[in-house]
């Protein structure tokens, strides 16, 4: 559960919020000044995950207490309140880094809604879909750790170490960044895909988490075989310049995962953990170039495109037996 810490030096609109969100998904903490407040953010820095403060109250205002505060915990959403009077203050802080603002006096349901957006909008617009994002706006719900059936993609660049050794770093940069970071990255969201992470020059992405759909082994496969086509496009477009390439081995597999928010204070993110994610990335790894790798599973559920099973069957560490996998046709 997210910790919110309300900060208010009127102890009537303390108790008015404690009411107003005591239905949504939040420990909610009060503190009547910003000294106190400090003192909880510390007290329970694991846990506060939103502070709203007031911004006229005695001793330190509100935009400095909440300054203060993400010198503790910078991934601290803060959302500053004020009154009409004080408006371009408020404005003022969030063009200096605050999150977001609310004005008093306010609606319980607008507040509720407000916090929510903001929060979310912090936590997610900058790694998943767009239509995602909307999804989660309306239940917040669903980024709570959970148990989910996703698909997991992973893809690479082969031969991308011996590449980078002999060309420039501003020739690399351009490479990942507008020849395959930003086109694949589109290619995932357009089918409903979450980019989960870039690791060097490999790319995670999971389809079912945080929103689930009834196609997301079959949209993982159409991403790959997008993603292969758009490789192959880019080589065409980068030939002779210095032995730059994007040969990509992509693998795939489908199964229950644990979703959810995981990290240390300062850097935190949406990912999925279990053995899904082990076995897609040890398909990725014998992917050769060019490839699409997936597992039965996925294989089965996607339905319809043509592949071809691997012989013998791959084994991977903590899995007893060997397992099926199949090359997609691209």
């Amino acid at each position: 559960m997210i910790g919110l810490l309300f900060v208010d030096d009127e102890e009537g609109v303390r108790r008015s919020v404690v009411r107003a969100l005591k239905k949504e998904p939040y420990r909610i903490l009060t503190a009547p000044d910003g000294k106190q407040a400090i003192v909880a953010a510390k007290r329970h820095l694991s846990h506060i995950g939103v502070v709203v403060s007031d911004y006229k109250m005695p001793g330190l205002n509100g935009l400095e207490t909440l300054r203060i505060i993400a010198a503790i915990n910078p991934e601290i959403t803060r959302i500053l309140l004020t009154g009409y009077a004080t408006m371009n203050a408020a404005i003022r802080a969030t063009n200096e880094g605050l999150d977001g603002f609310l004005t008093k006096p306010f609606d319980n349901i607008v507040l509720r809604t407000r916090i929510r957006e903001i929060l979310i909008r912090k936590r997610l617009k900058q790694f998943i879909p767009p239509q995602v994002y909307e999804q989660i706006r309306n239940d917040p719900a669903v980024m709570m750790p959970a148990r989910k059936r996703v698909t997991v993609l992973f893809c690479d660049i082969r031969g991308f170490t011996a590449m980078s050794k002999s060309t420039s770093p501003e020739k690399i940069a351009a490479l990942l960044n507008e020849d395959y970071f930003a086109p694949f990255g589109e290619i995932a969201y357009r089918h409903n895909g979450t980019v989960d992470k870039h690791m060097g020059d490999c790319i995670m992405i999971v389809y079912g988490a945080p929103v689930p759909h009834d196609n997301d082994p079959e949209n993982a496969v159409r991403s790959a075989i997008e993603m292969q086509k758009t490789a192959r496009a880019a080589n065409e477009k980068l030939a002779g310049r210095n032995g730059l390439r994007l040969h990509i081995g992509i693998g795939i597999c489908t199964g229950e995962v644990v979703t959810g928010v995981f990290g240390s204070l300062r850097k935190r993110e949406f990912t999925a953990l279990g053995m899904p994610v082990n076995i897609a990335a040890r398909l990725e790894k014998i992917a050769g170039p060019g490839e699409i790798l997936v597992s039965e599973n996925t294989y089965l559920e996607a339905r319809g495109f043509p592949a071809e099973r691997l012989v013998p069957d791959v084994r991977v560490k903590g899995i007893k037996g060997p397992l099926r996998v199949y090359r997609i046709a691209t």
